[in-house]
């Protein structure tokens, strides 16, 4: 568990667009694989989208990213405050996936699969919301 600080990096209006483009393409492949029954590949890039899109959500309520570990970048968030909390919410029912997806080999459950999907959608819908009412973002 990380003390103090969290490492951050300074963050720009064009990376919050970015992130939030990332962001989608995964949320993308995570309701394209959930659609297929493929809930591991479902699930790994829910949790991609939701970290992308709590890296767009950081850059434009804070000017900074996260640069530690992916629970440092829920911290970041919920000291931002406001949606920040919100985003944070969000990436804290991603996150503990994670390592399901990725390392386990105990497969995915769909209420996994979609309990993950449903957490980045709602995650992503708040980063295309607070990008696109930042300062001097188009997308």
């Amino acid at each position: 568990m990380a003390s103090g600080r969290a490492k951050t990096r300074a963050a720009t209006p064009a990376d919050a667009a970015a992130y939030l483009a990332k962001a989608r393409e995964f949320l993308r492949a995570a309701q394209d694989s959930m659609t297929l029954g493929n809930r591991t590949a479902a699930t790994g890039n829910a949790v991609h989208a939701g970290i992308s899109a709590s890296d767009a959500v950081a850059a434009v309520l804070a000017g900074a990213v996260s640069q530690g570990e992916h629970a440092d970048a829920a911290g970041h968030l919920e000291a931002i405050g406001g949606d920040g909390r919100v985003a944070a919410r969000q990436l804290r029912q991603l996150l503990p996936l994670k390592r399901k997806a990725e390392y386990d080999p105990t497969p995915m459950t769909e209420a996994e699969a979609r309990r993950a999907v449903t957490a980045a959608e709602r995650l992503v819908m708040l980063a295309a919301r607070v990008v696109h009412s930042g300062p001097g973002i188009t997308d």
